[in-house]
């Protein structure tokens, strides 16, 4: 597997070069959201805000109504809980090109309950005019960017900083409203987002050495959901669905996929793995994901009880997951 260090550090700058009505904003958080590059290389067009989270979201507003394109940066929590309002009221209510980069998101840090974005999609997909995009590697990291820009209004993004995986080809970018199909089959499916996805890939690759025949699609898009593919694999599959994400499972995928399975009449059962409506205590991703069951053996013994069989695989057995160090060049604090 490639690994790829500060992904979006990197491309920011290059993409943002020939794009002069394209500024950053920072709510002192700068390097931990790998913009002191772009702090450097274009002085600028950047603009430190210090710890005023609700100042910057209204300052994005003001800018994007004088022509610019903001992107905001912070931890996802210090968007959209310290400044709802702002982006109600300066942002969305507007439909202005706001575009925030919202790091850490779910139980990536042990930050514990302070900085675990554990319920944002839920907040912020409640809101008129917003779009969310979720990155699952560093090829949706990449190509995100695009994305973002394409889309007429604001835009919430749960991103990914430091080390990351490489899990879809380079030549493949995230596509607005489209799912990734990475496995074909008409037994179940699997619909996973973020860093889900790579558990899912572990698990489901020794799942299919049993047999099992899935479907698995990885979820960049969470607003608008109107992908017509993966309702037509639901309806063709022989035991439903399952939703994985690192979110809770109240307004998140889970949800979503309820509610349009619920719009479109389909009679499939749907099993969400997420967080169970619980706040999260603070320890390492590797080991949050296991004690709160959205790792790869949590989603193969949901299969099996939703096929009533037991497969027996252990987690010698899975391909190894990436496992990022705590402390790294690639990130200035151990969060």
């Amino acid at each position: 597997m490639e690994i790829l260090s500060k992904v979006h550090a990197k491309n920011l700058i290059t993409w943002a070069k020939d794009k002069p009505e394209v500024v950053v904003l920072s709510a002192d958080l700068t390097s931990s959201v790998e913009i002191d590059d772009f702090r450097d290389t274009y002085p600028e067009r950047f603009f430190s805000m210090g710890i005023a989270e609700q100042n910057m979201l209204s300052f994005a507003g003001g800018l994007a109504r004088e022509g610019y394109i903001p992107f905001v940066h912070t931890f996802a929590v210090f968007i959209y809980r310290r400044a709802y309002d702002q982006i109600a009221m300066s942002v969305a209510y507007p439909k202005l090109p706001v575009k925030m980069f919202g790091f850490l998101p779910g139980i990536m840090t042990p930050g514990g309950a302070t900085h675990q974005a554990i319920e944002d999609i839920s907040v912020m997909r409640s809101l008129p005019n917003m779009t969310i995009l979720e990155c699952g590697d560093a090829t949706d990291v990449e190509s995100v960017l695009d994305v973002a820009q394409a889309i007429h209004g604001p835009v919430y993004i749960r991103i990914l900083r430091g080390e990351i995986p490489r899990l879809f080809p380079s030549t493949e970018p995230m596509q607005f409203g489209k799912a990734r199909t990475l496995s074909l089959g008409k037994d179940l499916v699997v619909l996973s987002s973020g860093i889900c996805t790579e558990e899912a890939i572990r698990a489901l690759q020794a799942l299919q050495t049993q047999g099992v025949a899935i479907q698995h699609m990885h979820i960049t898009t969470l607003k608008p959901f109107d992908d017509p593919t993966v309702l037509e694999a639901i309806e063709q599959s022989k035991y439903g669905v399952i939703t994985m994400e690192n979110h809770s499972i109240i307004g998140g995928l889970g949800t979503i996929i309820a509610e349009k399975i619920a719009e479109a009449g389909i009679g499939k059962r749907l099993v969400r793995i997420g967080l169970k409506d619980t706040f999260v205590h603070g320890a390492s991703k590797k080991y949050l994901m296991t004690e709160y069951g959205l790792d790869a053996l949590s989603l193969i013994a949901t299969v099996e009880n939703l096929l009533g069989a037991n497969f027996g695989i252990k987690e010698a057995e899975l391909a190894e997951a990436f496992v990022a160090a705590v402390h790294s060049s690639a990130k200035p604090e151990a969060l």
